[in-house]
């Protein structure tokens, strides 16, 4: 049998005064609800049945409803941290297997391309291509492969172009050296005229490069034209008679005009050549050194009477180096000029009969100009090779 304590025996929790007189009887007592809180009572007895205490169970909803949010924040950030090294694990492999692979070859390619015709940088890049060894096992690894023929390709065809390119040029540089002898053996007063103007041709063109003077001309390409076609420009001279090209006196005023043709004859023999190529070639500044090497600055030259930057670049150039030679080599007509004697003339023909930048840079190269004619001197004999 139940026994419950006096009321002097009980002390009640906060909040529940009003449920005294239950709690004396040592029955069982509803939950009490106020401002969200919770209290549950459960009665507490004795081995002798005697009601000693109730168990009271306090919640609280505001602080289930923080501990909830805290609780499910948690959650959430071990979430993020599990899917944050999810994906911080993908990307690790997806920079290994695929960012970096890709990203090596871009750069390898675009060196590749930069190398332009540079045959033994495509070479090494190709190497460098090849020495990635991308083994991915799917299309990235068969994208890699398939670069590194296609560049391992275009190198080698690089290869035999320049190959063919270089014979190319050997067998025009051939023409162009048996047309200047063709010419130059009918004129038993030359003297290596072809390759000694050649040789100044160069020494102007790179002193205009050096200064500066036409750059938007003087492209690599345009100088190595002009040098291979300097032989040619006296290539008219073939259709002159041999009792006009080789008088041993002056030429009459008629004979003097039959000379002049050579420009002509010279520009019409090279177009005819060019045409027979059909289209542009090198040959373009052979044509312009032949039909107007001697035209003037101040436009009194012939065959056309051109004047200033009208007149060819590469015609403008000839013109200087065509008469230095002329006044320092020897004639039927006239020994050869005294160095300092032939400077002094074409300085003094600068700007009425040559380009004055053609001048300027020609002299300020005199060490390499006294070297080519201390050179074709020595291999004629010339007894003027001291006085250079």
């Amino acid at each position: 049998m139940k026994k419950t304590a006096s009321i002097d025996d009980i002390v009640v929790i906060e909040g529940a005064e009003s449920l005294l007189s239950e709690l004396v009887n040592g029955g069982e007592v509803d939950t009490l609800e106020k401002d969200n809180v919770y209290i549950s009572f459960t009665p507490v007895f004795n081995e002798d049945g005697t009601l000693v205490a109730y168990s009271c169970a306090r919640a609280s909803l505001v602080q289930a409803q923080s501990y909830m949010g805290t609780f499910t924040l948690q959650v959430l950030i071990v979430f993020a941290g599990f899917l944050i090294l999810i994906v911080a694990y993908g990307m690790c492999f997806a920079g290994y297997n695929m960012i970096f692979p890709i990203e090596s070859m871009v750069t390898c390619t675009d060196n590749f391309i930069q190398e332009g015709s540079d045959q033994q940088a495509l070479d090494s890049s190709v190497r460098k291509l090849r020495s990635l060894n991308i083994r991915t096992g799917d299309e990235i690894e068969d994208l890699y492969l398939a670069i590194c023929k296609m560049a391992s390709d275009m190198t080698e065809q690089m290869r035999e172009l320049r190959y063919y390119s270089e014979a190319t040029a050997q067998m025009q540089n051939g023409l162009i050296i048996t047309m200047a002898d063709m010419v130059e053996s009918r004129d038993s007063d030359t003297g290596a005229h072809v390759q000694k103007t050649a040789a100044y041709v160069k020494i102007i063109l790179d002193g205009l490069k050096r200064k500066g003077y036409y750059a938007e001309k003087l492209t690599p390409k345009y100088m190595v034209d002009v040098v291979m076609s300097a032989p040619l420009h006296d290539v008219g001279k073939i259709s002159i008679s041999d009792t006009v090209l080789n008088k041993p006196g002056k030429l009459t005023d008629e004979e003097y005009e039959i000379m002049k043709t050579h420009t002509t004859a010279g520009k019409l023999i090279i177009e005819k050549a060019i045409s027979t190529a059909h289209g542009e070639s090198y040959l373009r500044e052979a044509r312009n050194m032949a039909g107007y090497h001697h035209e003037r600055w101040d436009g009194k030259g012939y065959p056309e009477g051109l004047h200033g930057e009208i007149i060819p670049l590469s015609a403008r150039i000839m013109a200087v180096a065509d008469v230095f030679d002329a006044l320092t080599s020897p004639r039927v007509y006239k020994p050869a000029f005294p160095l300092e004697k032939a400077v002094s003339i074409i300085k003094e023909g600068s700007g009425t009969q040559f380009d004055p930048k053609c001048v300027e840079v020609f002299f300020e190269s005199m060490t390499e100009v006294k070297k080519v004619l201390r050179k074709y001197n020595e291999q004629e004999g010339a007894t003027d090779a001291g006085e250079i």
